[in-house]
């Protein structure tokens, strides 16, 4: 079923990997020119376009875009306890971990006098996309709205489809999540429009714009916030789902294959990678995933997905090309199944996020390891994080120096500007009685 990729018998440069390597394709420019008058008439008309283009795509039109409190609430009292008291212990272990990367101002002092701190702000207001197409997603609710909340975010706002079955609203169990967390507003729009309205707002409809918007969601999506960045700030442009399994001789098949499947559920074009050097272990692996694909509720899903170019098996010479592999795709998913895979985890560089060892499967992330599974996807993870507690902070330098500590370094700045030949530098030195050498 999964492709096959022999890179044996040579070692790959990373031009090579790049041009080898299974990787999927959103064409986010093709998808430009279809986008671009969405957003521009959102923009100029507001809430009321938002909801139009709603019903043209989707098929409904909610009474107003915000959700009303009593619709939150009975989504709340409607939840099932075991749903409830799953959410709850995510909720908890998310909250743990993005409480702990919250940096702490600091203060460095290069002279008597001279000194710089770096102090962290919050973003303002916040947009959280969160998508509602072929699943529902309470988890994207906890990964956007946590790591908002414990940096400090004074305003947010949930963005996430209407949808039929419910009266116009989003899923009853999209708005409990937002209950569980405290967030009061919520707007029931979904795709390249909602971006839009959170860009600009409306406000005769009560809709405040927001500074930086967040979260997953289809090519649309991406391409809207790439149009509206700028504007607004944005995490990423994200592409489908993927997993990169970095596993040699001592991995369980079976272990390796339903978790290439698990990733292969999310979406036909979701990418399912095994990188080895262990032509054993590909065949076994290769075996299972044509054996257990068909039996997921979503086997149509995740065969074609597992089945199409952007999903394979990669087979290598050995662990240390393997490693070299894995870092060229730079996956949003990639786990570990090794021997010593704790040190062979710490050598990898580029990865969304690092699953080690049998017993932490990227649906733990996806749920409750504590992690973000908002993370980089299409390779952008060599250089891209995922969402984070520090993705709602600006880091801001304040710069404070007195008259002997700024006499100290002036001359020297007043011979860069002139080297620079910007004199109105040096003159700004010079006006505080300052010459240079």
């Amino acid at each position: 079923m999964l492709h096959l990729t022999d890179l044996r018998g040579r070692k790959p440069s990373t031009s090579e990997l790049r041009r080898a390597l299974p990787r999927g394709s959103v064409d986010v420019n093709a998808v430009l020119p279809t986008v671009a008058p969405i957003v521009e008439d959102v923009a100029a008309r507001g809430a009321s376009a938002a909801l139009a283009y709603g019903e043209r795509f989707d098929g409904v039109r909610p009474a107003n875009v915000r959700v009303p409190r009593e619709v939150i609430d009975e989504a709340l009292a409607g939840l099932a306890a075991e749903v409830r008291e799953a959410l709850e212990v995510a909720i908890a272990r998310i909250r743990t971990v993005h409480a702990a990367q919250k940096p702490q101002p600091r203060t460095t002092e290069l002279a008597p006098g001279a000194t710089v701190t770096e102090k962290f702000i919050p973003i303002s207001r916040v947009g959280l996309y969160v998508p509602g197409g072929k699943a529902v997603y309470p988890s994207s609710v906890l990964m956007n709205v946590i790591p908002a909340q414990e940096a400090g975010t004074s305003s947010m706002v949930v963005c996430t489809p209407p949808q039929v079955e419910f009266g116009g609203w989003p899923h009853p169990t999209i708005l409990a999540a937002c209950a569980l967390l405290g967030v009061e507003e919520v707007w029931a729009v979904g795709g390249a429009q909602a971006v839009a309205l959170l860009a600009y707002g409306d406000d005769a409809a009560g809709l405040e714009p927001v500074d930086m918007v967040t979260g997953p969601g289809n090519v649309f999506v991406a391409a809207a916030k790439r149009l509206v960045n700028g504007v607004v700030g944005i995490d990423a442009e994200a592409g489908p789902s993927e997993i990169a399994v970095l596993a040699d001789d001592s991995a369980d098949p079976t272990l390796v294959a339903v978790d290439l499947i698990s990733q292969a559920e999310h979406d036909e074009n979701a990418a399912s990678v095994l990188i080895t050097a262990s032509e054993s272990l590909a065949r076994k692996v290769d075996a299972e995933v044509e054996r257990l694909a068909g039996l997921t509720l979503n086997a149509d899903r995740a065969r074609s997905a597992l089945g199409g170019r952007q999903s394979g098996i990669v087979l290598v010479d050995d662990l240390v090309t393997a490693i070299a592999a894995t870092d060229a795709y730079a996956s949003e998913h990639t786990e570990v199944h090794t021997e010593n895979a704790r040190e062979v985890a710490e050598r990898l560089t580029n990865a969304g996020a690092i699953f080690i060892g049998p017993y932490s499967p990227v649906p733990l992330g996806d749920y409750a390891a504590g992690s973000n599974h908002v993370l980089p996807t299409s390779g952008t993870a060599r250089f891209n994080a995922g969402l984070s507690t520090h993705t709602f902070l600006k880091p801001v330098n304040l710069v404070e120096y007195d008259e002997a500590a700024l006499r100290e370094v002036g001359p020297h700045i007043i011979a860069l500007a002139a080297e620079e030949q910007l004199p109105a530098h040096g003159e700004a030195i010079k006006a505080r009685g300052i010459e240079g050498s």
